[in-house]
């Protein structure tokens, strides 16, 4: 088991979350259990899914888990991009917000090879 608090991609993933719920509080009321939702969800759901795959006892579910954090930080890359269209996000919030989602996702990637190339 490991402290997912010590891993760099946890706490940027963390910190994206904090900026997503505070990007998304002046989303309009409507959206509030729609597209408000859906990206605090799958923000969150990659520091949680980190978090969770560093409790478990062996690597293989580690990089299942780092993986499944991936797939959220697709789907937040997706939702951002909607926001953005929608015009709930100005051009400055989504920038910022989406060029921190394929730098967590590259950490993802390296940490889950890392995994992997200790299993030869």
């Amino acid at each position: 088991m490991r402290d997912f608090r010590e891993l760099k991609v946890w706490e940027k993933s963390h910190m994206l979350t904090l900026d997503i719920y505070n990007a998304t509080g002046g989303f309009p009321r409507e959206e509030l259990y729609g597209l408000t939702v859906q990206l605090r969800r799958c923000s969150a759901s990659i520091p949680a899914n980190i978090a969770e795959g560093c409790g478990r006892s062996v690597e293989a579910e580690l990089g299942r888990f780092m993986l499944i954090s991936m797939g959220s930080a697709s789907e937040l890359e997706y939702h951002l991009l909607l926001a953005c269209d929608l015009g709930y996000l100005d051009s400055r919030q989504y920038r910022e917000h989406s060029q921190k989602t394929p730098e967590i996702k590259r950490m993802l990637s390296t940490f889950v090879a890392k995994l992997r190339n200790r299993k030869c």
